[in-house]
């Protein structure tokens, strides 16, 4: 598609579309209607690529009720099916162009697209509806004259939209297998067998700080970009949002610390983001937009980690849902403790390595654990509670015992560690008594109240660096 003919087509067309939409948030009280999100279990995006002669260029068909048939603030099973073809288009690709329905449906005014395969959640807006975006046939569409306006090498396209519940449940088990044969592959290489890894930005309108750090041995946080997909979108796109990131030196081969990262993440992030780390979440974690499929959460309670998945209902074991927790790890920050991972990411080699791997995990959601079986610890399986074993932190601490989980040990070096601390200080001469820091301990502090919470810590032990006594001055 030419530039003329593309611009004449977006003037006929009923809405805007440009990249000023992206980031853009349609709230439930300004929705038409959506699709997938948590609430809506089936759900899927699949782009394959066809020879030529099995594409039919313009072809938009609509198995199942479309915008016009829908409730206003419904919420409705999709499946989207884009066919692709062209001498250039490699089966390579797909996956490459299967994340780009993420970033071209953002650019069309009044749709909100978050996530990636079968995580998918999309919002038709109320005012976009009334002004003529009333069939899904246009967002087909405006997906096609986006992808031949960006990828010229695509000659003819083809997009289907499965609204209907079953249709949705007979193609979604096709999309599952697909996802699973690309990540089985992705698995073939380990971060040491390639000169240089990839970055994405894709999702820099939602998070300004986050870039994506792909890597044969860390897929990107969607679940949905490999090493080779992200290779392949370069090659393909090389002014896209996909682009190489010299390894450079590697300064700690544990938590994947590499210089050539740090400075491309900080050219990158306008100098927000400095430093991270591919295989941690406690030493500048590596960060996150929002469509990471997971997190990885720190329960001091247990000095070990837990993983929640994005459909998971209800609170996990901390107490906390995953919004709760999403909010905290999104957005391109940084805190220790919290990281936005891909599902597949469990399944590296080097997963977590600098904070135990698996030896680490001690909570997870059974639909997660069975989905990943085949890549925990054989001997682990059975000690790695879910929700179906505890409910409170206490409960797991219990459990943990019972199953002899390698944190336990944790726990007994720690405690040990504590007494020989302590005996340290005792033994200690006068001289060198003086010198050290002076404590307090606290059976119970309480902290001054905000925000209408009451903050009490019990057993507390208070450090200061010194310790500056002043005759209090009289009122004037």
């Amino acid at each position: 598609m030419n530039g003329t003919s593309f611009q004449e087509k977006l003037k006929k067309f009923p809405v805007e579309i440009g990249e000023m939409y992206e980031g853009q948030r349609i709230r439930r009280p300004d929705m038409y209607v959506e699709f997938g999100g948590p609430d809506i279990p089936k759900k899927f995006e699949l782009v394959r690529v066809k020879p030529l002669e099995e594409v039919e260029d313009g072809k938009i068909v609509v198995l199942g009720p479309d915008l016009s048939d829908m409730k206003v603030g419904g919420s409705y099973p999709i499946g989207t099916l884009i066919e692709a073809a062209g001498k250039r288009v490699d089966k390579d690709i797909e996956g490459v162009l299967e994340r780009r329905v993420h970033y071209f449906m953002n650019y069309i005014e009044g749709v909100m697209h978050l996530n990636q395969r079968s995580d998918i959640w999309l919002r038709i807006s109320k005012r976009s509806y009334q002004k003529g975006l009333n069939s899904l046939k246009l967002v087909g569409e405006a997906l096609m004259m986006l992808y031949k306006s960006s990828l010229p090498i695509i000659e003819k396209i083809q997009v289907t939209f499965y609204t209907d519940l079953p249709k949705v449940e007979e193609v979604l088990p096709e999309a599952l297998a697909v996802y699973s044969a690309r990540d089985a592959r992705a698995r073939t290489l380990k971060d040491e067998d390639v000169g240089e890894f990839y970055g994405c930005v894709m999702c820099q309108s939602f998070a300004p700080t986050h870039m994506c750090v792909i890597t044969p041995n860390r897929i990107a946080s969607c679940g949905s970009i490999s090493w080779f997909d992200a290779r392949a979108a370069s090659n393909v796109d090389p002014k896209g949002p996909n682009f190489p990131v010299p390894k450079g030196d590697c300064i700690d081969p544990v938590k994947g610390v590499y210089e050539g990262i740090n400075k491309t993440i900080r050219e990158k992030t306008m100098g927000s983001v400095k430093s991270i780390s591919l295989y941690s979440m406690f030493d500048h974690p590596h960060t996150s937009c929002g469509c990471f499929e997971a997190i990885a959460f720190y329960i001091p309670e247990v000095d070990g980690a837990g993983i929640i998945h994005r459909d998971f209902k209800g609170a996990c074991v901390n107490g906390l849902p995953f919004s709760t927790m999403a909010g905290h790890t999104s957005g391109g920050t940084q805190n220790e403790g919290f990281c936005g991972i891909a599902v597949e990411y469990t399944r590296s080699s080097k997963f977590l390595q600098a904070d135990g791997g698996w030896q680490r995990i001690v909570w997870m959601p059974s639909q997660i654990k069975e989905r990943v079986k085949d890549g925990i610890p054989p001997d682990l399986t059975e000690r790695i509670a879910s929700e179906n074993d505890v409910k409170t932190v206490s409960e797991l601490k219990e459990f943990l015992k019972q199953k002899n989980h390698p944190v336990v040990e944790r726990w007994k070096e720690e405690a040990e560690a504590g007494k020989e601390e302590a005996k340290a200080e005792e033994l200690a001469p006068p001289e060198e008594a003086a010198q050290l820091q002076p404590t307090l301990f606290q059976p119970t502090v309480e902290l001054p109240s905000t925000a209408g919470f009451r903050i009490i810590l019990k057993n507390a032990k208070i450090t200061a660096e010194k310790i500056i006594i002043k005759h209090a001055e009289k009122a004037k």
